[in-house]
């Protein structure tokens, strides 16, 4: 009976993502909520998510819970982009949602890092196929950001807005537990593994024009690093241990 029990329970989830019901990437519920749902034993529930993922359609992630499977979306590191441009190549629809915008006093980082006691913060979320893939908050120095409205950041990224070239930029990649705030706009469950980057563009002459925050759920992207070969190196250019 148990054996033809997780069989039903398979195909009804599997008709519950045919359906959009759970779309790509999007959390299914806990095990313990399934097991209410359909009355039925976390083993049994279990062996029915196994027998899905054995089919490709869902995956897991220790510290995440059982997702829909998706193909990581990749992020090349080799030169200076925007998620949109990345998102775009890639042949995924993107989309911006500008959560909040206006000048504020600087947080003590940002005031140390940019020079500059007052900024535009601008708070956004970004999606890939209609579905959460980065939150993003944007800060800029007070006077090169006050010509710009919501309207403008709203249609296009800083980089083409901005009067004064770019020259590079530093960012940092580090691994994170997802906030209760991005838990909720990037819909994944509270304690989630999220990718925290902090990006540094600065002008030609090396003045900071932006720092910028970007929080990306750990199972939705993926950074990839071209290293050409390099002689007496013992370690990735860039690559730094953190205390």
């Amino acid at each position: 009976m148990r054996e033809i029990r997780y069989r039903t329970i398979a195909e009804q989830l599997r008709q519950r993502v045919a359906d959009g019901e759970f779309a790509l990437g999007r959390t299914l519920p806990s095990e313990a909520d399934l097991s209410r749902h359909y009355g039925a034993s976390r083993v049994t529930i279990r062996r029915a998510l196994e027998l899905l993922r054995a089919d490709g359609l869902v995956d897991a992630r220790q510290g995440f819970g059982w997702f829909v499977a998706v193909d990581p979306l990749r992020q090349s590191l080799g030169r200076l982009g925007t998620i949109e441009a990345q998102l775009t190549a890639s042949g995924v629809h993107s989309e911006r949602r500008i959560l909040d915008f206006g000048f504020v006093t600087a947080p003590a980082h940002v005031a140390m890092v940019l020079a500059s006691d007052t900024v535009l913060e601008v708070r956004r979320l970004n999606l890939a196929d209609g579905e959460p893939f980065a939150r993003v908050t944007v800060w800029c120095p007070e006077e090169l950001g006050a010509s710009l409205s919501r309207s403008d950041v709203e249609r296009a990224p800083f980089y083409e807005l901005l009067s004064e070239p770019l020259g590079g930029a530093v960012q940092t990649i580090g691994a994170a537990v997802v906030s209760a705030s991005d838990a909720v706009l990037l819909k994944v469950p509270l304690g989630s593994p999220v990718l925290r980057c902090e990006r540094i563009t600065a002008s030609p002459a090396g003045r900071p024009m932006l720092l910028s925050e970007h929080v990306f759920p750990a199972h939705r992207t993926e950074f990839v690093v071209d290293l050409p070969m390099a002689e007496r190196s013992i370690a990735p250019t860039g690559m730094r241990l953190v205390d």
